[in-house]
């Protein structure tokens, strides 16, 4: 899987810090964070409310005082450049991410294994879905919450607002931090990674629906005939 899919595939199956949005008033006062049990707590009473989810997406990525390193990350020409797709999923555990454009990706799972299928390469990779939720963030709208807080420090910048910074506690994972936002009924508007490179993604959600149904064969992978499938 080429050097762009790879970074792709990591944010949906990656990290930032969303500054906390303050007044400019004087007299504003200061937010005031939550404690580590009180952002768990509080993300996990958002996350149990949703039993599927469908919406579309657009991601971005950029790069702020990065220096170029060598067969990792985006390269320049893919800087600032706009991936769409749709995403659904449902709890627990079952996860659809489809990348439509300017390339296109399936990346998919029904609880077990995890598939990044790449039609133009003809190439699906195969893993086992516990390797890989340290480096998955969207897979946490799937509600797996004791696997969320086994794998994740987590924080709430402002007690008051619904978003929240997650720490992997492993050092290795393809991602430093990432923030999530949720709006009205629990749905998800926004995701932001950041990586070692200085890289920074950005996930903006649109059309969501919160527990309107998703069909389960959508989750359902089986590889088209001809397909390279590669174990990891």
């Amino acid at each position: 899987m080429n050097m762009l899919r790879k970074t792709i595939c990591a944010v949906a199956i990656g990290a930032a810090t969303l500054a906390p949005v303050m007044s400019t008033s004087v007299f504003a006062a200061t937010p005031v964070a939550a404690s580590e049990q009180q952002a768990a707590a509080s993300l996990v009473k958002q996350l149990e409310s949703l039993q599927n989810i469908s919406a579309n997406f657009e991601q971005k990525t950029t790069v702020e005082n990065a220096k170029p390193v060598k067969n990792k990350g985006l390269s320049s020409q893919h800087m600032n450049q706009t991936f769409k797709g749709v995403m659904k999923v449902a709890s627990p555990g079952k996860f659809y991410w489809e990348i439509t454009s300017p390339v296109k990706q399936t990346i998919v799972t029904s609880g077990k294994t995890i598939w990044i299928y790449d039609p133009d390469l003809q190439q699906a990779v195969r893993q086992s879905l516990d390797e890989q939720v340290s480096n998955t963030p969207a897979l946490l709208l799937s509600g797996n919450t004791s696997q969320i807080m086994k794998t994740y420090r987590i924080t709430q910048p402002n007690k008051s607002k619904t978003y929240y910074t997650l720490y992997p506690k492993q050092k290795d994972g393809a991602f430093q931090s990432l923030t999530i936002s949720f709006g009205a009924k629990s749905a998800p508007t926004l995701m932001i990674l950041q990586d070692s490179l200085g890289q920074t993604t950005y996930v903006r959600f649109s059309n969501v629906k919160v527990n309107a149904g998703v069909s389960s064969s959508i989750f359902n992978f089986t590889p088209p005939k001809g397909t390279d499938i590669i174990d990891q």
